[in-house]
């Protein structure tokens, strides 16, 4: 890889203080990493070249975890405190982000689950085949007696959930592969899958327990960590504008600096 050079305030970055950025960032590719290496490291210098630009000369001052902060952080954090203003979110604004995005303030449905799975590989069909034929015996001796599953669980189950009778807890979305989880929220509180479930694991015989369905969550219960959201975003804004305006007056090349 043979990156342009990036040049901030007629000076180049050396393209081993970026490589040795570049562990920072992980990307899908080297060349994403450093592109985001060389820009952080010229947003850097940008904003250490404009606070001793304007002469400043900040107090001592500590990071979150008390740690004292390089004169270099300390002069961005003073540049940025002297040059960036940003509006408290008001009653309005946080009241119509709610509305707009319900989702976001809907509790997750969350299940009690357990399950009896029957290893096999997808990739064949007679071994699934076999699975789902045990899986379907499994399923009829439940039917008949349903405080059998923690036994059945404990000999026939290839999960280590198997130690505790197949018990996985409360399940919510995004904790299990798609055809488990599509199962197991259709079905109803305290009841066994009527038929065997597929997934990439083997097949299934699914207990689904007791379930806690989503709530939407009231205005007053999430006002104040929307109006920390909506500030957060409008200082990031104006920081990146910030930072637009010093790399146009700067002339920087050599790298595409986020707006």
């Amino acid at each position: 890889m043979n990156p342009d050079p990036v040049i901030v305030g007629g000076r180049e970055i050396p393209a081993s203080d970026i490589s040795a950025e570049a562990q920072n960032h992980p990307a899908p590719s080297a060349e994403a990493a450093w592109e985001a290496a060389a820009e952080a490291l010229a947003v850097r210098q940008l904003l250490i070249d404009e606070a001793e630009r304007q002469g400043l000369e900040p107090e001592e001052a500590r990071d979150a975890a008390g740690q004292p902060l390089t004169r270099e952080d300390a002069l961005i954090d003073a540049l940025l405190a002297k040059e960036i203003h940003t509006p408290k979110a008001d009653e309005a604004s946080c009241q119509r982000f709610f509305d707009m995005h319900p989702e976001r303030f809907t509790t997750p449905l969350l299940v009690e689950a357990a399950h009896i799975l029957i290893e096999a590989d997808p990739a064949d069909g007679f071994a699934m085949g076999l699975a789902t034929g045990d899986a379907r015996t499994l399923i009829r001796q439940l039917q008949e007696d349903p405080s059998r599953f923690e036994e059945l669980a404990r000999t026939r189950s290839a999960c280590p959930s198997r130690e505790q009778g197949g018990n996985l807890g409360q399940v919510q979305s995004g904790q299990m592969v798609k055809p488990f989880e599509t199962a197991l929220f259709a079905m109803p509180a305290d009841s066994i899958s009527e038929t065997p479930v597929r997934t990439r694991f083997g097949v299934h015989v699914i207990r689904s327990g007791h379930r806690v369905e989503p709530k939407h969550l009231p205005f007053e219960a999430v006002h104040g960590m929307i109006a920390e959201y909506l500030e957060e975003a409008s200082y990031r804004r104006a920081v990146a504008q910030y930072i637009a305006i010093l790399a146009e007056q700067a002339g920087v090349s050599g790298v595409a600096l986020a707006a």
